[in-house]
Formats: C-alpha cells, sequence, structure tokens
C-alpha cells in the first residue's frame, strides 16, 4: 500500500519538468501511463548520453511508469483518449498552451467525459498572461523566474544552477497541485484545472529576496557562495576539497577550535555586522586556515562541537560512497528496460513515509509495452478491437 495507489495517471508530458513531476507521483504509488507517439524512436525519447541504446537523460525521471502509444492526431486515436480519460483521475500535460486544446484533448473537452478530471497544465509561462504563447527550458525559467539573477559570484555574471532547477521545482509544485486537487475533488467530488508556470516556481524560491525589495527596496544580487545576512557562510577551500562553514553560533568557541584565538579578538570579526562589513578579509583568514587541513579532518573536529553547521561539499561520485546515503538507501539500482541485462542507480524518493512509504516501484518502460493492458482495464476495449487498431497504425 502506497499513499496514491489506486490513483491513474494519464501521462502526455515529456523532456524533463512534466516527467520529473508525474515520477513524484508513481513513487508514491499512482498507476502513471505515458502517452508516446506510435513511431517515435528510442532516441527520439531522450537527450544522451546513451546508454546501450538507451537515453540516460529518459530513463532517469520515467521510471515507475507504463507507456502506451497513440497516434493523437486520428480520430479514433482521440476517441481511445477520450475514453481512458473516462476512467482516469488525473491528466497532466507540459505543451504549449492551446495544444491539447487544438487536438480536441483540453481540459474543457475531456472534463465533459469526466467532471472529477483532475487536468494539471505544466508550461513556462501558464495558460494566460502575455508571456504565455513563449516556450521555456530550464535555463529560460531560471532566468526569467530571478533565480539565475541570484546565482553567480559576487560581482560576475549570472549563472544557471548546476541541475535543472527551473524544470524541476516547476514539476514538484505540479505534483503537489495534483495532490491537492485530488484532495479538493474527495470534499466537492469535481476536480479541476491545476496551472503552474516554470517562470512562476522560480519566483516561489526567490521569496526571501522578493520580501527584502518590497520592505527595503533592495535589489538582492549575486553574491556567490555567502549570505546577505550571515558571516562566515558558504565553502572554503581545504587541503583536498570544500567545506561549507555556516550560522556559526559560538564565535569564540570556534575560532578556538581552528585554532585561531587571534581571529576571536580581532574587532573586524567580533559581531556578525562586523564580519559582514569585512567579509573579504574574515574569508581570507578563514581559508589560509582550513587550507591546512583535509575535509574530513576538519568535519572530525568541528562537526562534535556543535557550534555552527558544517558539511563537506560532496561530488556525485563522493555520495555513492556516503554512509549516510547508504544507511537512508537513497541511491537504489534499477533494472533496465526490454529485459536487458543490469541496473543503473537512481536516486530513491526522498519521502520517507513510516505507514505508506514511497518506492521505486520499476524502471522506466519500454515503448508502447502497456498500451493492450491499459486499453483493455481501463477502456474496456477488445482484443479485436486492440489488434484492429494496431493493424491501422492508431495505436502502437
Amino acid at each position: 500500500m502506497r499513499p496514491l495507489s489506486g490513483i491513474r495517471v494519464l501521462d502526455f508530458t515529456w523532456a524533463l519538468a512534466g516527467p520529473f513531476g508525474t515520477m513524484q507521483l508513481a513513487d508514491l504509488g499512482a498507476d502513471v501511463v505515458k502517452v508516446e507517439y506510435p513511431e517515435t524512436t528510442e532516441k527520439q525519447r531522450g537527450f544522451g548520453p546513451y546508454y546501450q541504446g538507451i537515453s540516460t537523460f529518459f530513463f532517469s525521471p520515467n521510471r515507475g511508469k507504463g507507456s502506451i502509444c497513440i497516434d493523437l492526431k486520428e480520430p479514433d486515436g482521440k476517441e481511445a483518449v477520450k475514453r481512458l480519460a473516462r476512467e482516469a483521475d488525473v491528466v497532466v500535460e507540459n505543451f504549449r498552451p492551446g495544444t491539447m486544446d487544438r487536438l480536441g484533448l483540453g481540459f474543457e473537452e475531456l472534463r465533459k467525459e469526466n467532471p472529477g478530471l483532475v487536468y494539471a497544465a505544466l508550461s513556462g509561462f501558464g495558460q494566460t498572461g502575455p508571456y504565455s504563447h513563449m516556450p521555456a527550458v530550464d535555463a529560460v525559467a531560471q532566468a526569467m523566474g530571478g533565480t539565475m539573477g541570484l546565482n553567480g559570484p559576487a560581482g560576475g555574471p549570472p549563472m544557471r544552477v548546476g541541475v535543472s532547477m527551473g524544470d524541476m521545482v516547476g514539476g514538484l509544485y505540479m505534483a503537489l497541485g495534483v495532490m491537492a486537487a485530488l484532495r479538493a475533488r474527495e470534499l466537492t467530488g469535481e476536480g479541476q484545472l491545476v496551472d503552474v508556470a516554470l517562470m512562476e516556481a522560480q519566483m516561489a524560491l526567490c521569496e526571501n529576496a522578493i520580501v527584502r525589495h518590497s520592505a527595503f527596496d533592495e535589489n538582492p544580487t549575486r553574491q556567490g557562495g555567502r549570505h546577505p545576512l550571515v558571516a562566515p557562510f558558504g565553502p572554503f577551500e581545504t587541503a583536498d576539497g570544500y567545506m561549507v562553514i555556516a550560522n556559526v553560533k559560538e564565535w569564540e568557541l570556534f575560532c578556538a577550535l581552528i585554532d585561531r584565538d587571534d581571529m576571536a579578538f580581532d574587532e573586524r570579526f567580533a559581531t556578525n555586522r562586523a564580519r559582514l562589513e569585512h567579509v573579504d578579509e574574515l574569508e581570507a583568514e578563514l581559508h589560509a586556515t582550513l587550507r591546512q587541513r583535509t575535509t574530513d579532518e576538519w568535519f572530525s573536529l568541528i562537526e562534535p562541537a556543535n557550534v555552527c553547521s558544517v558539511g563537506k561539499v560532496n561530488s556525485i561520485a563522493d555520495l555513492f560512497d556516503d554512509p549516510h546515503v547508504a544507511a537512508r538507501n537513497m541511491l537504489v539500482d534499477v533494472p533496465l528496460p526490454y529485459g536487458m541485462e543490469g541496473t543503473l542507480k537512481l536516486p530513491n524518493s526522498p519521502m520517507h513515509l513510516s505507514a505508506t512509504p514511497a518506492a521505486v516501484g520499476k524502471g522506466m518502460p519500454g515503448q508502447g509495452e502497456s498500451t493492450g493492458r491499459v486499453l483493455a482495464e481501463w477502456a474496456g476495449y477488445s482484443e479485436a478491437d486492440i489488434d484492429d487498431l494496431r493493424e491501422r497504425g492508431v495505436i502502437g
């Protein structure tokens, strides 16, 4: 038993933002079925690099799902989608606004088939407004939503965050909106449209910067790894890598711990405000000291003292050897599709529910592997009907 067991999701999403959102629903137990075009090749399913002919880009966010192939331009294909929508709880798409309406499969049309349907539309700028017609990839969302303007070295150019935060945060908000709409349906019996924009999801992350502009007319900008209100704060170089020092609670004790009592009595560093005013000199002193030992040595010394927040700056490779990651089972082996031998590791769901846990149920679907099952189980198609549609190229 998982939290969304019994929930059926018809998933028209592609690329990363939408699939990452529907993956959350699959991890929580929903029966998520991707709708793909019958003649799509494996390489068209996602970008490289390719592992044994499989797109690693597609493999990662499409675990735990089924796949059906339907030609949405064929009348019988549209009818199949409508019949499936009658039995679905959720439809999700991340096309440009208006695309599904032009196919005759938008929210207003499908709610006629199923008034309780939750229809989630994820797009770059939302279903309304002057930017709604524009497409948006991850970098555009980060740029126009404000996060890119806050990320990068102080005085330097704006930088994209190294993970696809513009896509994935939008996907997370979409999944949250779907679950809220499902709860509302329990109360009202009615479905609704969930309209999520990638740009707005990024704006939501800028909450502190936005309120500071509203309150003090500040225009926060890039500060590298620093914090605008606290010093020291951020990554510092060690003998073999980097570690983060943040939120020092006991400045004198911290200085004693790193054998820098002189800094404790330096007026430039005596208070947080003074440290902020002399942050360049502060960081120079700390870098010089912390370079004298390895990351593990400093971590073992500072962490038990509980004088600040401290953390190692892990590389991706480091995560594979981290004992805490292993103890929390946060990297799981996911089998390759099509009966291929072997597995690839993926992050497990970070949602640890004690009674109804989330789980990675299976790997990515083979293209069209669920077409027959879903048409029969959800929409009542007979085997002869399915064979006929497949022979005519309506399904794959």
